[in-house]
C-alpha cells in the first residue's frame, strides 16, 4: 500500500496500525516540520538584505530622534520622557521589522521553513526590542532626574 493512500471509508484500529507501521502517518516529524528545506535555487538572500537595509535606515532615524531629544534637554531642559512619541515608535517598529526580516531570511538560508523562521525571528526581535526599550526609558529617566551614573556594561545587575 502506498504511503499516501486515499481512503474513502473509515478505517478500524488494525488498519490504522498497519498504515502507521508502514510509514503512512510517521512522516509528520517535528524536525521535518521545522526544517522544511528551501529549494537550492531560491535562497532568501534578498529578504535578508532588505531587512538589513530597513533596520539600518530606521536605526539611524531612531538614533537621530533620541539625540535631538537629548540635545533639547541639554539646551532648554525639555522633558525626555515620555519616549513613546509617534516618530520614535514608528522608527523603533521599523527596526524590529527589519531585524525580523534579516534574521528570518538568514534562518531560511540555513534550511528553516519560511513561516517558522519568520515567527522565531519576530519573537526574538520583539523580546529583545522590548527589553531594550525598557532600559532606554530607565536610562533617560535617570538622566532627566539627575541620578544618572556611569554605565558599567560588565555589571548586568543594574539593568534588571
Amino acid at each position: 500500500m502506498p504511503a499516501f493512500a486515499v481512503i474513502s471509508e473509515p478505517i478500524d484500529l488494525s488498519e490504522a496500525t498497519a498504515l502507521a507501521s508502514g510509514g503512512g502517518f510517521t512522516d509528520l516529524d517535528a524536525h521535518e516540520m521545522l526544517l522544511q528545506y528551501v529549494p537550492i535555487g531560491q535562497p532568501p538572500f534578498f529578504l535578508a538584505g532588505v531587512g538589513l537595509v530597513i533596520s539600518l535606515l530606521c536605526g539611524l532615524t531612531f538614533s537621530k530622534l533620541v539625540q535631538n531629544r537629548l540635545d533639547g534637554w541639554k539646551q532648554d531642559r525639555l522633558a525626555l520622557l515620555p519616549l513613546g512619541t509617534a516618530e520614535t515608535v514608528a522608527s523603533y517598529t521599523g527596526i524590529i521589522l527589519g531585524v525580523s526580516l534579516f534574521i528570518g531570511g538568514s534562518l531560511q538560508v540555513f534550511g528553516f521553513g519560511g513561516g517558522t523562521a519568520l515567527l522565531v525571528a519576530f519573537l526574538l526581535s520583539l523580546l529583545t526590542a522590548g527589553g531594550l526599550w525598557i532600559q532606554l526609558e530607565r536610562l533617560m529617566g535617570q538622566v532627566q532626574d539627575g541620578s544618572f551614573k556611569a554605565v558599567d556594561f560588565d555589571n548586568f545587575d543594574q539593568f534588571f
